[in-house]
């Protein structure tokens, strides 16, 4: 009992730091209480119609709004880029493939108010994670990120 009670404490400390930093995502999903994000690539016939694909579930409860932005690591330049509501507390990020490499520091950021005061949590992926699966089929890539959502959510 006293082992469960020791790492509950440490899990809690783990998950109170995750919240405080900002987190560098490595591979094609992240978690951290209250968010999770996965990853993939919605090919198209060509390039121009081929999107990167950030499926966002929060808690509303600890995150009501966030923001995603695309960076150009040397010039500074930046691009919002617009999530497109799916429910609450769910959202798609769409960036086109095409674009990536001019704004490749992709920002996450989760505010519990209004964006524009500090955030709760930021999460920053330079590039497209190389686990990101491609998907041509748009169903196959919806049942992919929600069952890497589902798998990868911290309770």
């Amino acid at each position: 009992m006293r082992l469960r009670a020791a790492l509950a404490c440490i899990l809690t400390t783990v998950s109170a730091q995750a919240v405080a930093e900002p987190q560098h995502g490595k591979t094609d999903v992240f978690a951290a209480p209250g968010v999770t994000l996965a990853w993939a690539i919605a090919r198209g016939a060509d390039e121009a119609t081929t999107f990167v694909v950030i499926r966002v579930a929060h808690d509303t409860g600890i995150h009501r709004h966030f923001t995603a932005t695309g960076r150009d690591p040397f010039t500074k330049a930046e691009r919002e880029w617009k999530p497109v509501a799916l429910s609450a507390g769910r959202a798609d990020v769409r960036i086109p493939r095409s674009l990536v490499g001019d704004f490749a520091h992709t920002e996450l950021r989760f505010y519990s108010g209004s964006p524009g005061a500090k955030p709760r949590l930021e999460v920053f992926y330079h590039g497209v994670p190389d686990t990101a699966p491609e998907f041509d089929d748009r169903a196959r890539l919806d049942k992919y990120l929600d069952e890497r959502i589902a798998k990868a959510r911290l309770r």
